[in-house]
């Protein structure tokens, strides 16, 4: 009866643990741009910032990002790749694959000399979207 206890018991704590190090991250958008390349290969302007209220998720339990706009925008982490940093910028990058199935970098970008703003950039190669994003409770 005791193994029992024991293995009951264990089996409660490994779960706990496991949750405690899941890491899921909240965040709001205030607004998004788009840049484009043209016919020749060259980057565009930005578009005009368009204020948008929507839920981001990080999730690094189930290595998923998700942008819940009018249409849903999931991306499968594929890589989390090294976090880089500078005088100006701290960059979270992660390689993905989109629910249409199509490659992507998906960074977290904060910027250091700007109050810490932080920017998520979605990197397509040839289109880049951007949401100025900030952390939930």
């Amino acid at each position: 009866m005791t193994r029992i206890k024991q293995f009951i018991l264990l089996l409660f704590l490994s779960l706990g643990f496991q949750y405690s190090f899941a890491q899921s991250y909240k965040f709001k958008t205030s607004g998004f741009s788009v840049l484009e390349k043209n016919e020749q290969g060259k980057w565009g302007k930005w578009s005009d910032l368009s204020l948008v209220n929507i839920l981001v998720t990080l999730d690094t339990d189930k290595s998923r990002i998700v942008v819940y706009s009018q249409i849903i925008q999931l991306f499968e982490i594929v890589t989390y790749q090294p976090i880089e940093e500078n005088d100006a910028d701290i960059v979270y990058s992660f390689t993905c694959i989109d629910n249409e199935g199509v490659n992507c970098t998906v960074s977290i970008v904060t910027r250091k000399k700007q109050d810490n703003r932080k920017q998520l950039y979605i990197n397509y190669g040839n289109r880049i979207i951007n949401y100025n994003i900030f952390n939930m409770p």
